[in-house]
């Protein structure tokens, strides 16, 4: 009788797993320079003259992030255009460059206006990182190791959050320098694309299908066409009520737990957020990330994304009327593994919805260009931190989507399928 023999990443190529380790730390050092700013919010605000006891300060703080986020959704469907045009290592390395230079320039930043140019073209590589890494991945990874690879990329946002909270902290309190320094280590991940451009291949797939068709692109419409459409409006909601509930949870928990106790906050001070946070991403989000491709190859795509939003969508409330910090400790860990680890969920089945002419500007409209994060910024504008309600709303319908609005769309690995099936071998 023959043996099965289970499929491992040491079947994979020295080159794949060169793509791998690229598309990760793109995503991680992006989430790195991304919450650089919630974990220093309170001073940077401080130093351009806005105070905690000023009527508008929620709503002027939030100004740079509500940008940013805005940005991201032009970003991902603009990386996505240079990426089906340039290739997918290009863009990988433009969006990388995008991003840490503008880290620098918000350490430059000495007004509020300056801030918010700089955080919103951030905001323009960071949307961008995200589609280009994932497609790249999904492109150059067997099928059967695709749902797992993209699971790993998505891993390394925790990697890069923990990295964010524990610079903050050495800058700021070991060191004793000011929250421009912060912004300065950002910088760093430029060095990256260095690495890229002479060791990390281009999609094979891309080029072949670059030479198919002669160097011209196929149209943006064409993610709308007969075929495309039902799949494109699932994923793009999916992702606005994700998005929402994940943004408006989670940017504002370093806040929320530095605030005082009288202003609606838990008190904490620096050293024991900055634990909170580290805990909460590589105990909770970071595993997350990592179960979810394994979840998905056992009990599908669909029914893996019904598990993780329900289960993040019931902790909500919990982790809101928690004051102990071991309480918080725990459901920040639970509440991270399902709220943050459902998104790998979307690289997986956006990257096989989709054909390769059109794949990474698929991936960048419907997950950076949907509006949830700019939705939950200006909620958060008007309510503060208070939201948490409507946090939990949001993950509820994000469930509701995955369990309705699926229905009729193909997904692979569910109803039989086999597992990591791209839309190009359907």
């Amino acid at each position: 009788m023959a043996s099965i023999t289970l499929p491992t990443f040491t079947q994979v190529t020295p080159a794949q797993k060169r793509t791998l380790v690229a598309a990760a730390l793109g995503w991680g050092l992006d989430g790195f320079d991304v919450l650089l700013y919630s974990n220093v919010q309170l001073k940077v605000m401080q130093s351009l003259h806005v105070f905690p006891t000023d009527p508008h300060y929620k709503a002027i703080s939030g100004l740079p992030n509500t940008f940013m986020l805005l940005a991201s959704g032009i970003g991902g469907v603009l990386f996505g255009l240079i990426a089906d045009r340039i290739g997918r290592t290009r863009a990988l390395m433009l969006s990388i460059l995008t991003y840490s230079l503008c880290s620098l320039g918000t350490g430059l930043s000495n007004s509020i206006v300056m801030l918010i140019f700089f955080r919103f073209v951030l905001g323009l590589g960071m949307g961008g990182e995200w589609n280009t890494g994932a497609t790249l991945v999904a492109e150059t990874w067997p099928t059967h190791l695709r749902a797992r690879a993209i699971s790993l990329v998505q891993s390394a946002w925790a990697w890069g959050l923990a990295g964010a909270a524990l610079v903050a902290w050495i800058v700021l309190d070991k060191l004793h320098r000011d929250w421009r320094t912060v912004f300065f280590v950002g910088v760093l991940p430029a060095l990256v694309t260095l690495w890229i451009r002479k060791s990390v291949p281009e999609s094979e797939m891309w080029r072949q299908q670059k030479n198919q068709t002669a160097g011209r692109g196929a149209p943006f419409s064409e993610i709308f066409s007969a075929g495309l459409r039902k799949s494109a409006v699932f994923l793009f909601l999916l992702n606005v009520f994700g998005l929402f509930a994940w943004w408006g949870l989670f940017s504002w928990i370093p806040g929320y737990l530095t605030l005082p106790v009288e202003r609606g906050g838990r008190g904490f001070g620096l050293m024991n957020t900055t634990w909170l946070l580290v805990t909460l991403n590589l105990v909770g989000m970071f595993p997350g990330y990592l179960c979810y491709g394994w979840v998905a190859d056992r009990l599908g795509r669909r029914n893996s994304l019904v598990l993780y939003t329900l289960c993040a969508a019931a902790l909500i409330p919990f982790y809101a009327f928690a004051h102990e910090q071991w309480i918080i400790l725990i459901l920040g860990a639970l509440l991270g593994f399902f709220g943050t680890g459902f998104f790998a969920g979307s690289g997986i089945v956006g990257s096989e919805l989709f054909p390769t002419r059109i794949r990474a500007r698929a991936l960048g409209f419907t997950y950076n260009g949907s509006a949830g994060r700019e939705l939950c910024c200006a909620v958060h504008d008007w309510r503060g931190s208070r939201s948490l309600q409507a946090e939990r709303c949001f993950s509820a319908m994000c469930d509701r989507v995955c369990a309705d609005g699926s229905d009729g769309v193909t997904v692979a690995g569910d109803e039989g399928e086999k597992p990591g099936v791209a839309a190009d071998e359907r």
